[in-house]
């Protein structure tokens, strides 16, 4: 179980090291490194995912490590209250960046190993706090430094909680 502390409350969250091993670890060793204390959701869309995990308040990028492997292809769903790993247009390119789901997101999910198909790999659910992301995905956004969608007041992810009871 992780938990996500944010200004706007607690969102925890289960990830499957069954499905997709190499994406929940990559996660789960993020969090345990802090590397997500301090930073921001900094894409925001209402109808769409809030996405987190890269940014610090003053909009700069943190360095991660290597990008891992799609997973895409595991079966997971892109479905209201699942995390999963954003990326660039490379389908292997995700490193530390995660959205939540706030709707049924199926274009998103793996069709074909080629092109567009590869999808967005779902590592995780939350399992406590969507009252918490839909308060998130609320929050007026604009444009800031180059960056569409952004909160216009910064949603932090103060301090990320790992319990491997």
């Amino acid at each position: 179980m992780i938990i996500l502390k944010t200004n706007h409350g607690d969102i925890t969250v289960k990830l499957d090291f069954e499905k997709t091993p190499v994406s929940a670890e990559n996660f789960l060793q993020y969090a345990k490194n802090g590397f997500y204390d301090n930073t921001i959701f900094h894409r925001v869309i209402k109808g769409f995912m809030v996405q987190g995990g890269g940014f610090t308040p003053e909009m700069e990028q943190k360095e991660t490590l290597a990008p891992i492997e799609n997973e895409a292809d595991k079966g997971g769903k892109n479905t209201r209250g699942t995390l999963a790993m954003a990326r660039t247009s490379d389908p292997h390119s995700a490193s530390s960046q995660f959205f939540i789901n706030v709707v049924d997101n199926g274009f998103l999910n793996y069709t074909r190993s080629a092109g567009d198909g590869w999808g967005y790999c779902v590592f995780g659910e939350v399992t406590e706090g969507m009252d918490v992301v839909d308060a998130i995905r609320a929050v007026p956004t604009g444009n800031h430094m180059g960056h569409q969608d952004v909160p216009t007041e910064n949603v932090i992810i103060e301090s990320v909680i790992v319990d491997e009871a």
